[in-house]
């Protein structure tokens, strides 16, 4: 689940159906829950949760850091963001979605094509 939520596929989501305060999100129950799960195979469930620990692996190499510091995108630690560029790939790869091709005006589409399927609209 982890893996997931902290996926660019989810952030794309996020960024698209939660609310907004001035210039900050406002994540609200609404954003997960009508969030489209992917059904990956059970290796690509496998692969999500270790790219996900590496995630947090990652962050544990810096236990001085909040996580503004680690996520400073001009000071982010080389090996946070190889884990993270690994989780995107492999929660798109348990979506179906081809990574090379996959923009995220194309994902945000694809999902919201997946709620509506799922949503009976």
């Amino acid at each position: 689940m982890f893996g997931i939520m902290i996926s660019n596929v989810h952030m794309a989501w996020m960024r698209v159906v939660a609310g907004r305060l001035k210039s900050d999100y406002s994540y609200s129950p609404a954003v997960y829950n009508n969030f489209p799960w992917p059904t990956p195979t059970d290796a690509q469930k496998a692969k999500i949760e270790q790219t996900a620990q590496a995630i947090l692996d990652a962050r544990a190499l810096y236990p001085d850091a909040s996580l503004a510091d680690l996520y400073d995108e001009t000071t982010m630690p080389p090996e946070l963001r190889k884990a993270h560029q690994n989780n995107d790939r492999a929660v798109m790869i348990g979506y179906g979605f081809k990574v090379g091709e996959m923009t995220e005006s194309k994902c945000v589409a694809e999902l919201m094509r997946m709620y509506q399927e799922l949503a009976g609209v």
